[in-house]
């Protein structure tokens, strides 16, 4: 057997890094779920597209359970989150997620910002979660901006100091939660950036977005949804270049 053969069977019995089966999701009579199939793995970039409205971000907020799924399944890593023995506290210290409004403590400077969860959560010593807290806004362009607040900075400077909070805590895989929506659209492209520079490093990442550029360029997987269901999955280039749904169609020619 060759190297590239035991490679190729390596690959075949690894654990996705998150793997979603039947999922649904309902409130009260509204059912936004249906049925949700598809996995992530390990070093993939998968884009999350779609219509506002189709499931998207509930998605998202169920894989880390900040929604509460209905029924299905959700394996981090091969651990089912959904299941009641799962230490949850210790799958979701291994997935960084980013929000579409930052979410940062406006009363603390941006350096406590990252430094807070790692001290309470990673049980680190204040010197060693500083200097990891400025590796981080070092990597997303913000070296200097330690004593800054929130408000002292413009949105796309927000969102790189909320993506290197979620960094320092050393994680597995970044979820992004339309990340680039709230801003200003010559502030898209910095933020775009470090998601690049993120996927080009290995990071695991699920990517919920209207960047169809970055979709085409940076996923490795295009998820389509709509009205609560994954319609098409595959390649950028299949997806976005050749879509054989209609829904999946119309939508693109819409918005590319």
């Amino acid at each position: 057997m060759t190297l590239q053969d035991s490679l190729k069977m390596s690959d075949q019995y690894r654990v996705p890094a998150i793997e979603v089966r039947q999922l649904h999701k309902t409130f009260g009579s509204n059912s936004v779920l249906k049925g949700v199939d598809f996995h992530v793995d390990v070093g993939q970039v998968v884009c999350v597209i779609g219509p506002s409205g189709s499931g998207k971000s509930t998605l998202l907020r169920c894989i880390n359970r900040l929604e509460e799924p209905t029924s299905g399944e959700i394996l981090i890593e091969g651990v089912d989150v959904c299941h009641p023995d799962t230490d949850l506290d210790s799958v979701r210290s291994r997935i960084g997620i980013v929000f579409q409004h930052f979410n940062l403590f406006p009363h603390m400077k941006v350096l406590r910002n990252l430094t807070v969860a790692q001290q309470k959560v990673r049980h680190r010593s204040r010197d060693e979660a500083v200097a990891i807290a400025r590796s981080n806004l070092a990597k997303v362009g913000l070296a200097g901006k330690e004593d800054a607040y929130p408000s002292q900075l413009s949105g796309g400077q927000q969102q790189r100091v909320a993506i290197a909070r979620a960094l320092s805590m050393d994680p597995d895989m970044m979820l992004f939660d339309e990340a680039t929506s709230a801003l200003d659209p010559e502030l898209v492209g910095e933020v775009l950036a470090v998601m690049r520079t993120l996927a080009s490093d290995g990071m695991t990442m699920m990517v919920v977005t209207h960047e169809m550029n970055f979709a085409s360029q940076v996923g490795d997987k295009v998820v389509f949804m709509d009205s609560g269901v994954v319609v098409e999955v595959g390649p950028p280039v299949d997806v976005l270049g050749n879509p054989q749904h209609e829904r999946t169609q119309a939508f693109l020619s819409k918005v590319l």
